[in-house]
């Protein structure tokens, strides 16, 4: 289950959000690596994995990721390791990938459920990237242009849902619905990676 969208549309709030509600299929959640630096709010192993580039490019090497994308600047990728044990034990595994991701994901797990959440504006978007006060002027600027091309990608996903200010929980709520519909349709699909 791959969760997407443009940076600042509340992905991290609205994972931390699903993980709080008893969901109905046992599910893991898949964390990230980054080349990027730590924010101050951030936990390593908790929110992302942070690595070095030299970890990065080793991992990549050793064919420990799923996926590998450079995003704003920065290098990002899906631990395959983690995707394999979830999946191997019956549970769901969730990722928070960006578009680049969901497409190579998609390529190599044709049965992936690909979930895009967008903002009620763009506007609203760029109100949150710069109230979160995490990156500088130029980075901002370039999270802004890479959304305004994500957000036009938005009708390759599967599913698309609206993050409505200050209603992470409807979202959440919106998001587990999906799966639980998606088990029902599908309920003898098996997914391997």
């Amino acid at each position: 289950m791959i969760i997407s969208g443009p940076s600042g549309v509340g992905k991290d709030a609205i994972l931390e959000a699903m993980q709080r509600r008893k969901a109905p299929y046992p599910r893991s959640y898949v964390i990230t690596v980054t080349t990027r630096d730590r924010r101050p709010n951030e936990i390593d192993g908790v929110h992302y994995h942070f690595l070095s580039l030299d970890d990065y490019q080793r991992l990549v090497a050793d064919e420990g990721l799923l996926e590998a994308s450079e995003v704003h600047r920065h290098w990002y990728g899906t631990p395959r390791d983690q995707v394999q044990s979830a999946l191997a034990n019956g549970r769901d595994a969730i990722l928070k990938i960006d578009v680049q991701g969901a497409d190579k994901i998609r390529a190599r797990v044709r049965d992936a459920l690909l979930i895009f959440v967008v903002p009620p504006s763009m506007e609203e978007l760029e109100r949150r990237l710069v109230n979160r006060g995490t990156e500088p002027p130029k980075d901002l600027d370039i999270r802004l242009r890479n959304a305004r091309i994500e957000m036009a990608r938005r009708g390759e996903f599967d599913h698309v849902v609206v993050n409505e200010t200050d209603c992470i929980d409807q979202t959440a709520e919106e998001i587990d619905a999906i799966i639980s519909a998606e088990h029902e349709r599908f309920a003898e699909r098996t997914i391997t990676v």
